[in-house]
């Protein structure tokens, strides 16, 4: 697979989001293994997974943590740790009721970073990102607390997530070289990222689309809301989220984009987007 730059890493240019990654039942821990292996064995090294990830039940803050651990014990079993750069985040807790929150206390997120540390079993966490801007805390102040995260020595690089274009300048101010990333959500259905993509490019940072294939597993929201990604699909022979995927990745070079997936024929189909090479006329369609 191709590689593009996530600070000083060579990733492949699709990596792997680990939010969906559970074991409740419904996903069997051989059937995680396998997703792992594919998604290795097809080029994919960026793995991202946050503290707040975990069943979506009403566990409320049982929940923290889960995914982090889970993953960490799936590498282990593998053996397969010094292939993958493995991001994780912090600022989001859950709540009772399976319900979300966000806390960017100075306290909350050096707290954060330690209990990721220790989930993950790793003594210096390879990107640890701001999961998302909270309310009651200045994001001035909170770049403040990620300089000193940063200074740490406990993470190697920072990143941002739901971060808005003055919050990325004003974070890259601060934090020069040590801010490598900004994680927002970016698909055929929600473009209004663009301008983080624009920005990313400039300051030299990777952008990593969350929910990349948002609105194309519905069959009917495909026809009706996104149809000419169907029809590229058709014509080429592939899925219609290799072709999201293939046009998120011609948006700019400093696009990783990070698509779910919970089996190993997911992350098999998503990583076949690095190697679809869209046409400026086929571009153009999807871009309308």
């Amino acid at each position: 697979m191709q590689t593009r730059t996530l600070g000083h890493h060579q990733v492949g240019a699709i990596g792997l989001g680990l939010m969906t990654f559970d074991q409740t039942g419904a996903q069997p821990r051989q059937q995680l293994l396998d997703t792992v292996t594919a998604a290795l064995d097809a080029g994919v090294t960026l793995f991202d997974t946050a503290d707040a990830y975990g069943p979506g039940d009403d566990k409320g803050a049982d929940a923290q943590g889960q995914n982090e651990r889970l993953v960490a014990g799936l590498l282990d079993e593998l053996g397969v740790r010094d292939r993958v750069v493995l991001a994780t985040k912090g600022g989001h807790v859950r709540t009772e009721g399976g319900g979300w929150a966000t806390d960017s206390s100075p306290e909350h997120l050096r707290a954060a970073v330690d209990d990721s540390l220790r989930r993950l079993g790793v003594e210096q966490i390879a990107l640890w990102q701001h999961h998302r801007p909270d309310p009651a805390v200045p994001y001035d102040d909170v770049i403040g607390t990620l300089k000193e995260i940063a200074g740490s020595g406990k993470v190697a690089a920072i990143g941002l997530s739901n971060a808005d274009p003055h919050q990325i300048r004003a974070a890259h101010a601060v934090l020069g070289d040590a801010l490598v990333s900004v994680q927002n959500q970016f698909s055929p259905k929600f473009r209004s990222s663009r301008p983080e993509i624009d920005v990313c490019e400039e300051l030299g940072l990777a952008f990593l689309p969350w929910s990349p294939l948002g609105g194309l597993a519905d069959a009917k929201e495909l026809s009706d809301k996104h149809p000419a990604f169907a029809e590229v699909a058709r014509a080429r022979g592939v899925s219609a989220q290799q072709v999201a995927l293939a046009w998120e990745l011609a948006q700019s070079p400093c696009v990783i984009p990070i698509p779910g997936a919970k089996r190993p024929q997911s992350i098999q189909d998503s990583a076949a987007a690095a190697d679809l090479e869209l046409s400026d006329e086929e571009l153009a369609r999807l871009d309308a």
